[in-house]
Order: structure tokens, then C-alpha cells, then sequence
């Protein structure tokens, strides 16, 4: 059984980039697996932010593409999210998730 666990600001200034860690109790690294992220903003639906595979390789959301960058450190099992010019409605709830697996989330909160 895999654990995933979410690390980061709870509070991020409207502009400003928004930097996300998971850190996973395995490798990242095995075959095949996915490690994304998602986001459920208050009083919405879950969003797929994107993913990073074991290769290396990074897909994301058309709609956040020009704005994400998923990155890992295989060193340290760690998968991080990065999204720039945040605004208010970047305020989420955000998850690590690999097949059936989430970490229990972080709470994000944009605003000055």
C-alpha cells in the first residue's frame, strides 16, 4: 500500500506562484504508474490538474497548461506541483492521487 502526502503554503498572494509537494512511501519510479494531481475548489467538482509519469514525462489540464509544471525528485520519492499567477479562484483543496490512492489533501488559500 502506497501513502501519499501533500505539503506546502497554505496561504499564497494573488500573482505569486504556488509550489506543492507530494512525498510518496515508494518509488516513483516503478513501471507504469501515474502520480497526479487534482483540485476540488469550495463548493465545486474535482479538476485534474495533470500528471507526471514513471518516465519522467508531464501531461496537464488544456485549461492550466500555460500555467503548470509538474516535476519530481526520484531521490526523495517527491512529486511537485508548481502553478504560476495564481488568483482567488485557484483556492482549493489539493490532492495527490495515484490509481486509487490520495493523499488526504492540503488546503490552498489565494488571497492578499
Amino acid at each position: 500500500q502506497v501513502q501519499l502526502q501533500e505539503s506546502g503554503p497554505g496561504l499564497v498572494k494573488p500573482s505569486q506562484t504556488l509550489s506543492l509537494t507530494c512525498t510518496v512511501s515508494a518509488s516513483i519510479t516503478t513501471n507504469y504508474y501515474f502520480w497526479s494531481w487534482i483540485r476540488q475548489p469550495p463548493g465545486k467538482g474535482l479538476e485534474w490538474i495533470g500528471r507526471i509519469r514513471y518516465s519522467g514525462s508531464a501531461d496537464y489540464s488544456p485549461s492550466l497548461k500555460s500555467r503548470t509544471s509538474i516535476s519530481r525528485d526520484t531521490t526523495k520519492s517527491q512529486i511537485t506541483l508548481q502553478l504560476s499567477s495564481v488568483t482567488p479562484e485557484d483556492t482549493a483543496v489539493y490532492y495527490c492521487v495515484r490509481d486509487t490512492y490520495w493523499g488526504q489533501g492540503t488546503q490552498v488559500t489565494v488571497s492578499s
